[in-house]
């Protein structure tokens, strides 16, 4: 079988690095693995690539904003059916732009597409024209793959018909918690909106004084860098604040962390959280849409606060702070929660998936 997994580019990112399992999983199956993006060919490969998978790089990334956009948008949508067409026997999508883009270069073919949506569409900021091409092509997918339950039920019942849960793997990693002093509070992800992390320094800032030996570390990159750093400047916290960029391996964070905190207005399915939980680390996370909840078992694999609560969460950091008994509680719980999310059965789902659009 010849399948094709189409995503944006290959950076530092959660679908990026479940389209490297899927990929080298597929191999494992004696299939052909092409993988289709739009970055360019000298762009950095975050996760490794089996050197077995074909990588076809159209370098057409996003690029503008208005007219100039949507022209970007439909030579990427050409430049993806002159490159799918007729040669695979299933197509793999992720992400709701790139998965519209898909469904558009694949039509009036017999190749059946997958769809993946890998985030929380009620609260990711498109266009109406996105959202309404979404609702017309989503029923015309072979399959549609939501990482959790509540994602599921946000479909309409035509959508809901096609879809699948499959939640992320949490794969071992070669990282052991910080032990080193000070204790140091640890936050992962890109640097937007979507991520909160304005809500966690003012968290944080309202901590600060009472617990004056931790620091906290914000990985990622982003477009909020500069209002960040500008809001930690006014807090006058510059000194017990960083962030750092991104880390040079994946998971390498891990050894920075006392403690981890998700501050996340919105999820898909916090792949971070999964991935400080096998580590051993007590979690503390906003009980956002989607996928802490479907991680976390309340006080037993981490502590949940209400979504966007500056005090509660302020709170709940304070709570394991000052308790080391708490955070190695939680931290071995947490190692037997993300059991359930094992690498091996997640992508024993998605071959499955794959091999029913291909029947």
């Amino acid at each position: 079988m010849k399948v094709a997994f189409v995503l944006a580019g290959l950076s530092a990112g959660g679908a990026e690095r479940v389209i490297s399992k899927l990929a080298a999983g597929s191999l494992a199956r004696g299939w052909e693995v092409t993988i289709v993006t739009f970055d360019r060919p000298g762009d950095p490969i975050f996760h490794p690539i089996d050197p077995r998978v074909s990588l076809i790089r159209l370098a057409l990334p996003t690029k503008g904003r208005g007219l100039s956009a949507w022209i970007a948008a439909v030579r990427r949508c050409w430049a993806l059916r002159r490159t799918l067409q007729g040669r695979f026997d299933v197509v793999i999508s992720f992400l709701t732009k790139v998965n519209v883009l898909t469904l558009l270069a694949t039509r009036g073919g017999k190749m059946p597409v997958i769809v993946s949506e890998r985030n929380n569409p009620d609260r990711q900021p498109a266009h109406p024209l996105w959202r309404f091409a979404l609702r017309y092509l989503y029923p015309r997918a072979a399959s549609i793959v939501m990482l959790t339950h509540k994602g599921r039920e946000r479909l309409r019942p035509v959508e809901r018909k096609r879809a699948v849960v499959i939640p992320n793997p949490v794969c071992p990693l070669p990282y052991g918690p910080r032990h080193d002093w000070p204790p140091q509070l640890v936050a992962v992800g890109r640097l937007n909106e979507q991520k909160g992390f304005d809500l966690l320094i003012a968290a944080f800032a309202s901590l600060a004084e009472r617990f004056p030996d931790w620091n906290l570390v914000i990985f990622g990159e982003g477009p909020d860098r500069s209002a960040l750093e500008a809001q930690v400047a006014s807090l006058g916290l510059t000194r017990r604040i960083g962030l750092p960029g991104c880390t040079a391996h994946h998971g390498e964070w891990i050894e920075s962390a006392t403690l981890f905190v998700l501050s996340s207005r919105y999820e898909g399915f916090a792949n971070v959280v999964g991935e400080a939980m096998q580590a051993g680390l007590a979690v503390v996370a906003y009980d956002c849409d989607f996928g802490p909840s479907d991680l976390i078992e309340p006080n037993v694999s981490g502590l949940l606060v209400p979504p966007e609560n500056v005090n509660e969460l302020s709170n709940a950091l304070a709570q394991l702070m000052s308790s080391p008994a708490d955070r190695e509680r939680l931290g071995s719980g947490a190692v037997e929660r993300v059991k359930m999310f094992r690498e091996s059965a997640v992508l024993s789902r998605w071959m499955q998936v794959i091999e029913n659009a291909h029947a």
